[in-house]
């Protein structure tokens, strides 16, 4: 096992050789495989071993706290140190949330390849271009290698450790409130929970993707998420998606440029459709040019696991039952990719403590100035939030905005926000 030292007294660090992290980083924290690069990441955004601050002062109380390390957290904290206030973040998964683990950051990174991959397959039709291409083999497992690299070389800007040297206390471990000023740390490591104060507090903790119910087989099939599909070693040579958001196109073109036979499975008659309704003739027009296929008005009856996978670098087989506009059908794939929305993160956080109202389904209700409509101590930021949309920079300025009001009890509202 790896050793180091720094300021705050973190010895222990992950490593790509011992097999009971393997399994801990992926069961507890769903990243695999643990190669060097995934080290690299953990190290700065999940720390094997963090101190949280212990022999701190009990009496202490913080300016300003965030729960959730994701965009929302980390520009809240960070901006309320830099500008004089005694701020801490609590971190109970991954630093940089969604967006450096498992969105934004990852998803590009395949976009980049499969743009290049297309860019390649034209230059074979296009003589004039003056380029010469025989044959185009695509190397899945290079593709992914090159993405955890850059997700592990950008993952120090959101690490605790940077944001330690700003001036925010950062907490490993989940917080909830235990009443309207104080919420509670249970680290990961089963120590003894820790108390914190505050004037004022964020909640940040984001959103996961929605899993539809009342589909047979379905919860026990292993389906992947946004939240695991990067972490795939072999490219399934079926991929079937449920949904037709931005994280299911996307993938869509993506894994049809990898070479995926993909069948987009539709709900509605339209792409979109809580976006721009008119944008969804043309993004399937576009994406059926990639070989994507579609299917709307499309209902799955049944899902059933007809094997697993064997490890890692194994994928599991389904077979999958659909009834489109009245006629049925059966579907093998080897990736299910479920991307039929979003759910805001809001349990176990001991919210009625707080006297912080909230919708299990939409989020923390909020008013304008993004403070909590039942307790003007505490703030709501991004995917957790109502009626606001998930998007990762739209968290990061719902962060500017609270800071101003937590701070300095300003005037900034998110109706003037352009989007």
């Amino acid at each position: 096992m790896g050793t180091e030292n720094n300021s705050l007294g973190r010895q222990e660090t992950w490593s790509a050789s011992n097999p009971n992290d393997s399994k801990d980083a992926k069961d507890r924290l769903k990243i695999w495989p643990l190669d060097d690069d995934n080290v690299k990441l953990l190290d700065e955004v999940h720390p094997k071993s963090w101190p949280n601050h212990k022999g701190m002062n009990p009496d202490m109380v913080y300016d300003f706290i965030a729960i959730g390390a994701g965009a929302g957290g980390l520009v809240s904290s960070r901006q309320v140190a830099r500008r004089g206030g005694k701020s801490a973040m609590i971190s109970a998964h991954l630093a940089g949330g969604d967006c450096l683990n498992v969105g934004c950051v990852p998803s590009k990174a395949l976009i980049r390849c499969a743009k290049m991959i297309r860019e390649v397959r034209k230059a074979q039709t296009r003589p004039e271009f003056g380029v010469r291409v025989d044959n185009v083999e695509v190397d899945f497992g290079a593709i992914m290698q090159r993405m955890r690299s850059l997700r592990a070389e950008i993952a120090p800007v959101d690490g605790h450790e940077l944001g330690e040297s700003i001036g925010t206390d950062v907490y490993q471990g989940f917080g909830r409130f235990v009443d309207e000023n104080t919420i509670e740390v249970t680290p990961p490591s089963g120590e003894k929970p820790i108390h914190l104060k505050f004037k004022k507090a964020a909640i940040c903790t984001g959103g996961r993707a929605s899993i539809p119910n009342g589909i047979p087989g379905l919860e026990k099939a292993p389906y992947t998420t946004n939240e695991t599909l990067f972490n795939l070693t072999k490219l399934p040579s079926r991929m079937i998606i449920l949904g037709s958001g931005v994280v299911a196109l996307e993938m869509a073109q993506v894994f049809a440029a990898f070479g995926s036979k993909v069948t987009v499975l539709v709900r509605g008659n339209s792409l979109f459709p809580q976006s721009d309704e008119e944008a969804g003739p043309y993004l399937q027009k576009s994406l059926e040019a990639c070989d994507v296929q579609f299917l709307k008005m499309a209902k799955i009856n049944n899902v059933e696991t007809l094997q697993k996978a064997e490890s890692e670098e194994d994928l599991p087989l389904m077979k999958i039952s659909i009834n489109v506009d009245g006629k049925e059908l059966e579907l093998e794939a080897e990736c299910l990719l479920v991307a039929t929305g979003r759910s805001p993160n809001v349990e176990n956080l001991n919210l009625e403590a707080a006297g912080v109202e909230y919708d299990v389904k939409k989020g923390i209700l909020i008013d304008d100035h993004a403070r909590s409509i039942s307790n003007p101590n505490v703030f709501s930021v991004g995917d957790c939030t109502a009626g606001v949309p998930k998007l990762t920079h739209m968290s990061g300025e719902m962060a500017k905005v609270v800071v101003n009001n937590a701070l300095f009890d300003d005037d900034w509202k998110l109706s003037s926000l352009v989007v």
